[in-house]
């Protein structure tokens, strides 16, 4: 017997003997970590939007006191950058497309350079309304094309991972401004809030100079026909060898390549400068274009209008009324936001790639609106009392910090990472530059409103109201944005047209069920007929 046993394993022993790590699941592939060094430095253009925002909470209160301005005025200063943004991610995509992602990231830095210089000695209201109009161009262009670099040269397993990386920034950004608000409000009020605004030149300096380090976005390089340069970008940002060359065989077949061409520079038919890709995106979309518009502008609309900007940008006006009354304690109360903020948004990142984009999404709606309705509920108490109610005042608090990290765990940075991610390789610089335009544009509305709208219905009305579009926001999400997690880029425009698809996939469900529960009958009853007859032989013997 022994030797019948050890003449199997010399028959087996043509091949090496397996142990038992061979028995063991595939191990996943580490983080590519030069990709993320690439989207990391891309994503920090970002900054520049969130530091702004946070800088602009605080520096309002000194700028309404050295130029005198009203209530009206401070809202359009606060809310405008957001319209000038427009400008600047709608020009972003175009020239993304015509002198390259990592360029178009340079140009940024530099228009929001000139921006801060400006604002910084600016003598009077007009003169820092141009500074406005030139540093908002600067983060229109970078709040386009961070994400869509990121989306481009990241492996489709980490790509949710990364693709939230201008998010974090963003929250890094309005950190460092709640930061700046509260070390230079110290100084003389005509020099503090000068300082507040003109300090955000040194990192677009810094960043201008660090992205040129950066290699090429491998789409752009495979629309200039460039396959060579585009090779070696994508064996350094993929998992794999196989990984690499299964992107560029996509990539190759979006752009209309023939994917036995293996030469490092191929002839392209140059595009007509975007003009055939408006027209498809607005005039002839396919259904699954169509839908794809549909679901970024829509995810990109619902973001902004549910009141993050409001909560983020007048913080230390809401932490006044629920009854803060110190400058330095609601400038440190706007930094436990900016704290809160930007722990949440870093938590959020790990779980893009394992929870996916959907669950994450409609969880964090949920939570936006629960807290955004008891925080309407405290404001009413505190507004329709004449004594100071401290468990009311803890409990808006409470709700401001839950709304952002509730914002910062699913509603952020998913945004900009679905956004990035379902338009075909063709359309996806202007298809993403509508998105930030209509994010921009909702901002600049809500920013320049919520004083106003604060005046006539009260704080606590408007948070109800905030909390009744996050629910209506919560529907469009369920029934029109489906699952992205681990799609390649090429992939996606598969997965839109049909905006029936929960339906569909509810009916197809119920079928399955149906279908389960018919065989699951009619095995029951073969098992029931075998125990009869197993119990009346039993019962015969």
């Amino acid at each position: 017997m022994a030797d019948r046993k050890s003449q199997n394993n010399v028959t087996l022993a043509g091949q090496p003997p397996k142990t038992l790590e061979d028995f063991d699941p595939p191990k996943k592939p580490g983080r590519n970590m030069y990709a993320i060094a690439c989207a990391t430095m891309a994503s920090m253009t970002s900054v520049l939007l969130g530091y702004d925002i946070g800088v602009m909470s605080g520096a309002i209160i000194y700028i309404k006191k050295d130029l005198k301005i009203s209530d009206l005025q401070v809202e359009i200063l606060a809310g405008i950058l957001n319209l000038y943004c427009l400008i600047g991610s709608c020009a972003a995509g175009r020239t993304s497309d015509w002198i390259g992602r990592r360029y178009t990231i340079v140009v940024s830095q530099v228009i929001f350079f000139v921006g801060a210089i400006l604002m910084g000695f600016a003598t009077n209201y007009a003169f820092l309304m141009v500074g406005r109009f030139v540093a908002g161009i600067g983060v229109g262009f970078a709040l386009m094309i961070a994400p869509v670099y990121t989306a481009e040269v990241s492996p489709a397993s980490t790509r949710g991972f990364l693709t939230s990386f201008p998010e974090v920034f963003i929250n890094v950004g309005i950190l460092l401004g709640y930061v700046s608000n509260y070390g230079f409000s110290k100084l003389p009020t005509h020099l503090g809030w000068r300082l507040m605004l003109g300090a955000g030149a040194v990192p677009s300096v810094i960043l201008g100079i660090v992205v040129l380090g950066m290699p090429e976005s491998p789409r752009w390089l495979v629309m200039q026909g460039r396959l060579g340069d585009a090779k070696k970008v994508l064996d350094k940002t993929s998992d794999s060898q196989k990984e690499a060359d299964i992107r560029l065989a996509d990539i190759k077949e979006a752009a209309g390549i023939p994917e036995n061409c293996t030469d490092d520079i191929v002839p392209v038919i140059k595009q007509n400068h975007g003009e055939e890709v408006w027209k498809e995106l607005f005039l002839h979309p396919t259904p699954a274009v169509r839908h794809a518009l549909i679901a970024a502008v829509g995810i990109h609309f619902f973001q902004q209008i549910t009141g993050i900007d409001s909560v983020v940008l007048y913080s230390p006006r809401i932490f006044e009324k629920a009854g803060i009354k110190s400058t330095d304690g609601k400038l440190l109360a706007t930094v436990a936001v900016g704290f809160t903020k930007t722990i949440f948004i870093l938590v959020a990142t790990f779980f893009l790639d394992k929870i996916g984009r959907r669950p994450l999404l409609l969880s964090s709606v949920a939570g936006m609106i629960f807290s955004l309705a008891m925080l309407g509920t405290g404001m009413t108490i505190i507004e329709h009392s004449d004594t100071k109610i401290t468990w009311a005042v803890a409990l808006c608090i409470t709700m401001v910090l839950a709304f952002v990290a509730l914002f910062s765990i699913g509603m952020g940075p998913i945004t900009w990472v679905y956004s990035s991610e379902i338009f075909p390789l063709r359309l996806r610089a202007q298809g993403a530059s509508m998105g930030v335009a209509v994010n921009r544009v909702t901002s600049g509305v809500i920013s320049m409103t919520f004083l106003s709208l604060s005046h006539g219905i009260t704080f606590g009305g408007a948070f109800f109201l905030y909390a009744s579009i996050a629910t209506v926001s919560w529907f469009f999400f369920y029934f029109m944005l489906p699952e992205t997690q681990g799609r390649t880029l090429e992939d996606m425009e598969g997965l839109f047209g049909n905006f029936g698809w929960k339906f569909a996939e509810f009916k197809k469900k119920k079928q399955q069920q149906n279908h389960d529960l018919n065989k699951e009958v009619k095995g029951t009853g073969n098992g029931n007929d075998r125990g009869q007859i197993q119990l009346g032989t039993n019962g015969q013997i």
